[in-house]
């Protein structure tokens, strides 16, 4: 794929937007607030990807590459405009009950044994809960959620690009995952 970038390939431009352009917007208005300014930063990201693409040196995925790019656009636009996002996170927040040291639930949350594929999938209300749940998380757990749950990069990428420390990210996804599995459970209570 970068070959054929570094060649101008309009194809795999393509492709590469495709796959990536909605996820690095809702990455950038996470760190943004405003999704009209992540888009742009967003926009500013594609063509430094274009400009810069031949000094790419494959220490991490392409796509980890790009959400750096990203990352720092958006954190360099909002401190510009006021806005700052601290992604650093100090303690586990009385976590370590409920995940282990590989940040899998330690016991999984009440009645998830009935979720099955299928029932998520036609149970439209759990799934919007679970979007608005994500979408009410602080910003720097939703990033660290997004990039590691949905876009699966691994902690260590996922803290040079959000520029913490693979212990905080670490902090982060558990908090994020906590927050999730207790609405989920409350949800599933009613």
């Amino acid at each position: 794929m970068v070959k054929s970038l570094v060649a101008g390939d309009k194809g795999a431009f393509e492709k590469l937007y495709r796959q990536h352009n909605q996820g690095m917007i809702r990455f950038a208005t996470v760190i943004l607030r405003n999704r009209s300014t992540a888009e742009e930063v967003t926009q500013d990201t594609w063509v430094a990807v274009l400009r810069n693409i031949g000094q790419f040196e494959g220490r991490s995925s392409l796509a980890g590459w790009i959400f750096a790019i990203l990352a720092n656009k958006a954190r360099t636009r909002a401190s510009r405009e006021g806005r700052s996002l601290s992604f650093e996170e100090d303690d586990d927040g009385g976590l370590a009950a409920a995940f282990d040291g590989m940040g899998r639930w330690k016991n999984m949350p009440e009645l998830w044994d009935e979720i099955t594929p299928e029932r998520l999938a036609n149970d439209r209300l759990i799934l919007e809960h679970v979007s608005r749940a994500i979408e009410e998380l602080p910003p720097a757990q939703r990033a660290v959620l997004i990039l590691r749950g949905q876009y699966g990069f691994g902690s260590a990428e996922v803290a040079r690009m959000l520029e913490i420390s693979e212990g905080n990210v670490r902090v982060l996804l558990h908090r994020a995952r906590f927050a999730l599995r207790t609405g989920l459970d409350k949800l599933m209570r009613k």
